[in-house]
């Protein structure tokens, strides 16, 4: 199960898992933000290749604007994946 919504100080909370199945939603979602934006991860239990491919190429599109994505809330395991995946320096990490 997943889902992404906006809280009412615009953050986006990532809740589940971000796998293949989910990832039509989570795109349909990112392709909407315009400007940066505090993702929370508190709630998200799981993130697969795609969903890292769906962060990356919203980061890519914001920072062509002088904008970005700041990730938030991510579990030990979450964090480790970005690391691994080499996104230390691509995202900011609160």
């Amino acid at each position: 199960m997943f889902n992404i919504e906006d809280d009412p100080q615009g953050n986006v909370i990532l809740i589940g898992r971000l796998d293949a199945v989910s990832a039509p939603i989570a795109r349909q979602h990112l392709e909407g933000i315009e400007t940066s934006t505090r993702l929370d991860f508190s709630q998200l239990e799981y993130i697969a290749s795609i969903g890292l491919g769906l962060l990356a190429a919203t980061q890519r599109r914001l920072m062509e604007r002088g904008e970005g994505l700041t990730l938030s809330g991510l579990n030990p395991h979450l964090r480790e994946v970005f690391s691994l995946a080499g996104f230390e320096g691509v995202f900011r990490f609160e």
